[in-house]
């Protein structure tokens, strides 16, 4: 009886060999498993059972792990503190969204970010005192209106320095069309 003719696989490992019906991709099954088996030997049912397994064990990504924050969603008992503290939560961006005020977003840490708005101003802050504490603790990214500083001059200066050069250019051009 003579060896089955070999061959090495080029996506196997160095140094292993395939029957050169494998390596043609020719059917083969795995009797002590049992059933089908794909190029790398695992049986298909277990490489099932092992997916079915680790969707049915690991929890859904969306679920919600924590419970809101107390004040994310509940106004306070002042109607006077609440405007108060709405109007600063329009004035604050989200910081994970960055598109939306924290008012409007749904975004997890948006509703802290309410709460602690809230928690603020019901403790006796102002809504000067509890935007400055924000611009300290997140910086000035964190306000739609933020100040003017030496790093967000060129930001302020740009669209005027711009909107100059366009008015400089168009005075040019229409001094040279003329006779």
């Amino acid at each position: 009886m003579t060896q089955p003719h070999t061959l090495r696989h080029p996506g196997l490992v160095p140094g292993s060999t395939v029957r050169l019906a494998q390596s043609q991709g020719a059917p083969t099954t795995c009797k002590r498993l049992g059933g089908p088996r794909n190029k790398s030997g695992v049986t298909l049912w277990v490489g099932l059972a092992i997916a079915l397994v680790a969707m049915a064990v690991t929890p859904p990504i969306s679920a919600q792990t924590t419970a809101p924050a107390r004040y994310a969603d509940t106004q306070l008992a002042d109607p006077a503190r609440e405007a108060e503290a709405k109007s600063l939560m329009e004035q604050v961006r989200c910081l994970t969204c960055e598109g939306q005020s924290v008012a409007d977003s749904d975004a997890d840490m948006a509703g802290d970010m309410r709460a602690l708005i809230r928690e603020r101003i019901e403790g006796g802050e102002s809504a000067g005192q509890v935007r400055q504490w924000l611009i300290d603790r997140y910086g000035d990214q964190i306000t739609y209106d933020p100040p003017m500083s030496p790093l967000s001059a060129p930001l302020w200066l740009a669209p005027l320095a711009l909107l100059a050069l366009g008015i400089l250019i168009a005075r040019k051009s229409f001094r040279r069309r003329r006779p």
